[in-house]
């Protein structure tokens, strides 16, 4: 399996809006495309407490 060393960015279209989803080392980031706030969820929210990060409100 290949080591995630560096961060990996996808486009990805949700409804109308393109957004940018970034996967890095510390964990994920969905921002709407051409904005620089968004979503963030570190790793460790997500293997703890059973995805806790995962349910907070977006900062947009």
């Amino acid at each position: 399996m290949t080591k995630l060393d560096k961060p990996l960015r996808r486009e990805v279209q949700i409804g109308d809006k393109a957004y940018t989803l970034t996967i890095d080392p510390d964990g994920l980031k969905l921002v709407e495309k051409g904005h620089r706030k968004g979503m963030e969820v570190s790793w460790a929210s997500l293997a703890g407490s059973e995805g806790e990060g995962a349910s907070q409100t977006p900062s947009m």
